[in-house]
């Protein structure tokens, strides 16, 4: 009987069950890769969430952050520009202080120089 069976079994036979059991084996890894694909894609999409979450207060935070900047630099270009008006305004009349004083008071100072001459000539005249 143990004959008839090897008779039986034909190199076509063998070679089914080769195919049969390679067949096998490549689902079952197939079978583990997809499983390890899944895990991965699964920790992903939980660490993608995640960093959703804590990245979009921080978003916000620095939106608002440029929104105050801007505020802030919109008065400070404002006091800037207050600055400047105060500092023309000054120099203007600096300016008109100095030609309305300088004039004068350079004749005074004239005067003055002028008058005391005319002192010191008359006491050594007198002396």
């Amino acid at each position: 009987m143990p004959r008839m069976f090897a008779d039986a079994f034909t190199a076509a036979d063998f070679a089914a069950v080769v195919v049969a059991v390679a067949s096998v084996a490549a689902v079952v890894l197939l079978v583990f890769v997809v499983v390890a694909v899944n895990r991965t894609l699964t920790t992903l999409r939980l660490t993608i969430e995640q960093f959703r979450r804590e990245t979009f207060p921080v978003v916000a935070d620095l939106h608002q952050t440029v929104k105050q900047a801007n505020a802030e630099l919109e008065r400070v270009d404002g006091l800037l520009e207050s600055a400047s008006s105060v500092t023309a305004t000054v120099d203007t009349a600096s300016h008109l202080l100095y030609l309305a004083v300088s004039n004068p008071l350079i004749k005074a100072v004239g005067v003055a120089a002028g008058a005391g001459r005319a002192v010191r000539s008359l006491r050594r005249k007198k002396a």
